[in-house]
Parts: structure tokens; C-alpha cells; sequence
């Protein structure tokens, strides 16, 4: 063998290893779903979907991926941005494809392996399933599986992702949907001021006005806000005057159960300093507005729930002034910087 052919040969080798060592191939590391110690058990059985790295990473990019949409232009993220609890700041109800205006205020995106029911009337009763409803409406994404996974499948990146997060590789619905319920399970926001304060970190403390204000919001509010997740994962009427064009009947729509007319669901409260405009069509801009609601503003529409109701008939729920100042003062705490900072959950 001349030099030439030797050189060759050993150069075609070198190409041959690295081509093997390049092929993307199943090997999972776990990655955990935090369970901080002030909150309540998971809700989303693991066992399922264990998060691994690359599933997670997987989950990220489709997240943030506009291919999901029919123009290719509108990803989850374009409702959900981090730095406002991965809401759709600025928008009372949410644009989709083409400028198509939706029915409803996008909801933060936190905490959901707490969770075992999404949206605001409950609709999906499982966290892989939630995807489904905004890719399939003409007004938010209006695309279908069998178009957004011929649309991955043409990606090499998305063909090498795929066999990396998941045992049988495949771009599928169903491998699609785990993957973003992976991301999505990571994202635990639970290291607010408050949580500090109760867990008894970093020597953290609340003022005078923020302690007034929790003890105001556990005498006033904490029935529907409850535990710290700040919700008790129910649907209430909260006579809220109905919107003539919208007529949104809420958990209605779901079950077409009389008992849920105009039902909701109780929001948490986590981030909500920065989770503005407020309820399900987002018609309060401010916090102040939303408790001068609850204040004075309530109607009887006809279903309201009891636990609204005062001893003297009349709905709402009585508060003074400096109630309403300490009560935002407490909100404020729950605010978690370090989640909404995380660069683990940010597009680039």
C-alpha cells in the first residue's frame, strides 16, 4: 500500500469512529421534580414519564418551538413568558395565529405536578393532555399531530432529540406530550419571601404590614386559597358580572353541569404580583381592583358560591382599606425572583 492509499484509509477510520460516536443514542439521566417541604405531595404519577435530562431539554425546545402552530410562528412560550410567571402579560385575553384573539387570560405555568386538573374550566384532567387543547383551537395554535410531527420529523436536530429522550426514539404524539410535560414538571416555583419564612431559611422574616396582611388573608381568603399552593384545586362562581361578548359559562362548557354555570377555577396566588391582568377574561389590571371587587363589585348572577355570601345576605367579602394595603403587601411575598430568573426555563 502506497503512503497515498494509507493516508486514506486511516482518514476514512477517523470518519467512521466519529460518525459512530456521533449517532444519538438512549442513555437517561434522572432529573428530579422538586417536592419542597411546605408543599403537598405530586400529584403527576412519575412513573409514566420519568424526567430525564434530555427529556427535559427536549420539552424545552418544543416549548419554545413555533413549528407546533399552523404559520410556524406561535410556540407555547408566545402565551407564557417567563419574567411574568409565563403568562401573556399585556394581553387581557390571549392573541394566537394570525391575530386570532382566544376566550380567555393565559393562566401562569408553575407548579403543575401539584396539579390534577388544567385551564380555567378543568377541561384536561392530565398534564400531558393540556397541550392538546391549544394546539387544536383555530384562535390560539390551530395545528394537528400529523402535521407538526411530519414538520420534526424533516428536522435532523429534533430526529437526534427525540431517540435521546425517549427508549423507542419515535416522533409521536404521545412522546411529543411527555416531553412537554417534563419541562413543565421542573418548573416548581417555591422560593419566594414567604416560603423562606415559613420553611425558616436564611433567617428570612416578613414586616409588619406583610404579617397583618397574612393574617387578614387567612381569615378572608384562605378557605378557597388554600394550603401553599394557594389554591384548593376547585370551581367556583365568584359573581363575576358576565361578559355580554364573551357569555364565557366556564366548567359549564365541560360537563354542561347546571351546578357549574360560570364556575372557575381558584387560581393560585404565586407570582401573581407579576401575573397581571386578573381572572379569567383578565379584566382587572391591578391588585387593588381585584379586592375592591371582592369588596363592593360582586353581582348575584345567579350561582354565586355560598362561601361569598355575608350574614347580613349580601356578597362579598368586607374589607378595609388598610386590609386591602396589607393584604397586597403579603401577595407581594409570594413572588419568586429565583424562578422567574431561572435560565433553566428561559429560551436561549
Amino acid at each position: 500500500m502506497n503512503k497515498v492509499n494509507y493516508v486514506f484509509v486511516i482518514l476514512v477510520l477517523v470518519l467512521s469512529c466519529t460518525e459512530r460516536n456521533d449517532v444519538p443514542t438512549y442513555q437517561p439521566v434522572a432529573m428530579e421534580v422538586p417536592q419542597p417541604s411546605n408543599f403537598p405531595s405530586i400529584e403527576y404519577n412519575l412513573e409514566n414519564n420519568p424526567v430525564t435530562e434530555d427529556g427535559f431539554q427536549l420539552g424545552k425546545d418544543l416549548f419554545y418551538e413555533g413549528r407546533l402552530s399552523s404559520n410556524n410562528a406561535i410556540p407555547c412560550a408566545f402565551c407564557h413568558e417567563q419574567a411574568f410567571a409565563f403568562t401573556h402579560h399585556g394581553h387581557n385575553l390571549s392573541h394566537g395565529v394570525d391575530g386570532a384573539i382566544g376566550m380567555r387570560n393565559s393562566q401562569p405555568i408553575q407548579n403543575l405536578a401539584f396539579h390534577n386538573s388544567f385551564m380555567w374550566d378543568g377541561a384536561a384532567s392530565h398534564l400531558d393532555l393540556q397541550p392538546i387543547i391549544p394546539i387544536h383551537s383555530e384562535v390560539e395554535m390551530n395545528d394537528n399531530f400529523p402535521n407538526i410531527i411530519q414538520k420534526l420529523k424533516a428536522d435532523p436536530y429534533y430526529r437526534d432529540q427525540f431517540v435521546r429522550a425517549f427508549e423507542d426514539g419515535e416522533i409521536n404524539s404521545e412522546n411529543i406530550l411527555k416531553a412537554l410535560s417534563q419541562f413543565m414538571l421542573v418548573m416548581v416555583s417555591s422560593n419566594s419571601k414567604y416560603d423562606k419564612y415559613v420553611r425558616g431559611e436564611d433567617n428570612v422574616t416578613l414586616s409588619q404590614i406583610e404579617l397583618d396582611g397574612l393574617d387578614t388573608f387567612q381569615n378572608k381568603c384562605a378557605s378557597c386559597h388554600a394550603t401553599d399552593m394557594f389554591t384548593d384545586h376547585s370551581f367556583k362562581n365568584n359573581g363575576l358580572p358576565v361578559n355580554p361578548q364573551l357569555d364565557d359559562k366556564g366548567r359549564f362548557n365541560v360537563l354542561e353541569n347546571p351546578d357549574d354555570l360560570y364556575k372557575f377555577r381558584v387560581p393560585s396566588l404565586r407570582n401573581v404580583e407579576f401575573s397581571f391582568p386578573y381572572m379569567h377574561d383578565g379584566r382587572f389590571t391591578t391588585l387593588e381592583a381585584v379586592l375592591n371587587f371582592y369588596d363592593t363589585g360582586m353581582v348575584d348572577n345567579g350561582n354565586v358560591d355560598p362561601v361569598f355570601m355575608r350574614e347580613d345576605g349580601t356578597l362579598g367579602i368586607t374589607l378595609s382599606d388598610y386590609e386591602k394595603q396589607s393584604l397586597i403587601a403579603f401577595l407581594k411575598t409570594l413572588t419568586d425572583y429565583e424562578f422567574l430568573e431561572d435560565e433553566r426555563f428561559a429560551e436561549f
